[in-house]
């Protein structure tokens, strides 16, 4: 199972690979840089290389980096846009130090230009930062839909897709507390939600799965994530995400309200109901 949480970036990569493995994890998600400002770390290409040693050994899957949450691609304000695009730029040059793993960001919100004005701007974005060359592939996460958020449907994200000219380069992160607050009734339809979603964005789109329970009740908008098993979502049907054939392979990142023991106790819950 691929399995792991996010973790903090301050002390460099290889140290979040051995917390990962410490607590039962193959994987692990981090922010590039201040998930509320601007800075990013400098590079330690030492740091950088026993890490790849590492994860190689310890037969790591692809990690996942996240975009501050100050990101905004499609805001009204043209100084937001720029930090977008200069954020943006400067993590995938430094992504390809750590070639071939993803990068997840939330497609912003159009604060009152109407979403369609924001899937534009989305699409803007991307096409100015994806390059050929580049072997992160970018994801676009799925969103609750609360205030003017983009990405609370497929749909939304087909149309930033189709207006990217690098399209290959993108995939979609689904998070799980996102979907069911936005409409997605992945408790008692999961199957229809994923038939859903390859019929808009094709199954070979999904890259990863935020895996999170959710403190809202169905279709809410509200986006507050839960631990594992204690939400709206509940184990059963979490059982059911972790095991269900079209998921199980992919990549899990917990966002939980957790501290480090904490995610190590919901990675050996996962890992308990795995189906063998």
């Amino acid at each position: 199972m691929n399995i792991g949480s996010h973790l903090s970036a301050s002390k460099g990569y290889l140290h979040m690979a051995k917390e990962a493995v410490s607590i039962g994890a193959n994987t692990f998600q981090f922010f590039t840089r201040n998930p509320r400002g601007g800075s990013a770390k400098k590079i330690d290409e030492n740091d950088i290389q026993k890490f790849l040693e590492y994860t190689s050994e310890h037969g790591f899957a692809p990690i996942l980096a996240h975009a501050p949450y100050t990101l905004n691609a499609c805001s009204a304000d043209e100084k937001v846009r720029d930090f977008a695009f200069t954020a943006m730029s400067d993590d995938l040059l430094r992504m390809e130090y750590t070639p071939n793993q993803m990068y997840n960001f939330h497609p912003g919100s159009h604060v009152g230009q109407g979403a369609e004005k924001g899937i534009e701007l989305i699409a803007g974005l991307l096409n100015r930062v994806l390059t050929p060359q580049m072997t992160t592939t970018v994801l676009l996460e799925t969103m609750a839909g609360k205030g003017s958020e983009i990405g609370r449907s497929f749909e939304e994200l087909r149309e930033i897709i189709d207006k990217t000219e690098l399209s290959d380069k993108l995939g979609v992160c689904l998070d799980t507390c996102h979907v069911y607050d936005a409409g997605y009734d992945i408790v008692n339809d999961l199957d229809g939600v994923l038939e859903k979603f390859d019929k808009v964005l094709g199954l070979g789109r999904l890259k990863a799965i935020h895996l999170n329970d959710t403190k809202n009740p169905f279709e809410s908008h509200k986006d507050r994530h839960e631990k594992i098993g204690e939400g709206h979502l509940g184990l059963d049907a979490v059982t059911r995400i972790i095991n269900h054939p079209a998921l199980k392979d992919l990549p899990f990142f917990l966002e939980t309200p957790n501290d480090v023991d904490g995610y190590a106790r919901e990675i050996a819950l996962l890992k308990s109901l795995r189906e063998k």
